[in-house]
């Protein structure tokens, strides 16, 4: 019966080419990447332990041989921590969700009229967010979910001029989310709505891509000002385990600089309005 761990090794592998590893390519290949002959030898396992390993049949390899595959599929430091949980060889947070943003949190965000801002929690759900960034994602959509908006609203596809990688990185970024929190019932509710609405969604899920939230470059388009480059810094809420707030910055002086200041200055002034 097939496993979460052997479905990850198997994507792994497919990844990894002949040379990469810096074995010969001789010969035709009837699948893309290495044999899992070839991965067995450069871990130091037998082929059998391996396929066992692939097919769900084995599932708890020691920490040696979880690192030795680690090195010999090339993966990065997220991967093999996810390599490591799957294994069941890494320690998951026992902790509960918490799904509300701290009000000084909320207050701290509300400071930074050109900064836009925004808290998730491990489903990606917005928990907050700040004047700027209600402004930039257009008033989000029903779903108020990050992930549920990068798949499934047309808006997206606007916002992100990058909207392929976006979509790939939502999609790793939810792996390595479920990896570290198997039973979170909102994660399985959100990957339970994508998988059955999004083929786009599926497609990426299957490949087992698992990567976090790092520092980011994002062009983004907003019909009010235009085009503009940002840089994406994320960080983990230390009180409140599973949160992590998300920041836009521009280059002091640049044109999406301005720009930010520009949509931060019609928010304003459109909330005067209404208010």
């Amino acid at each position: 019966m097939p496993s979460e761990l052997g479905d990850f090794l198997t994507g792994r592998r497919a990844r990894v080419t002949p040379e990469a590893a810096g074995l010969p390519a001789a010969g035709p290949r009837r699948v893309p990447g290495l044999r899992r002959e070839e991965v067995a030898v450069l871990a130091g396992t037998s082929a059998d332990y391996y396929t066992r390993l692939e097919q769900g049949r084995e599932r708890k390899p020691s920490a040696q041989v979880v690192e030795a595959l680690a090195a010999a599929l090339r993966l990065d430091d997220d991967e093999r921590l996810h390599l490591f949980r799957l294994a069941g060889l890494a320690l998951r947070p026992v902790t509960a969700a918490v799904d509300r943003a701290d009000p000084s949190l909320r207050g701290l965000m509300d400071r930074w009229p050109e900064n836009p801002a925004l808290v998730l929690n491990r489903a990606y759900d917005v928990l907050a967010s700040n004047v700027l960034a209600d402004t930039l994602f257009g008033g989000w959509s029903p779903s108020h979910n990050l992930a549920e908006i990068v798949f499934g609203d047309a808006h997206a596809r606007s916002l992100y001029r990058d909207w392929p990688e976006i979509a790939r990185a939502t999609c790793a970024g939810l792996r390595m989310s479920h990896g570290e929190h198997p039973g979170d019932p909102r994660l399985a509710e959100v990957l339970r709505r994508l998988l059955g609405r999004s083929e786009e969604f599926c497609a990426l899920w299957a490949r087992h891509d698992a990567q976090g939230k790092s520092l980011a470059r994002k062009r983004l388009y907003h019909p009010q000002v235009g085009d503009l480059t940002v840089t994406v810094q994320t960080f983990d809420v230390r009180h409140a385990p599973g949160q992590q707030l998300v920041v836009y910055d521009a280059e002091p002086g640049s044109p999406a600089s301005e720009a930010l200041r520009l949509l931060g200055t019609l928010a304003a002034t459109e909330r005067s309005t209404t208010g």
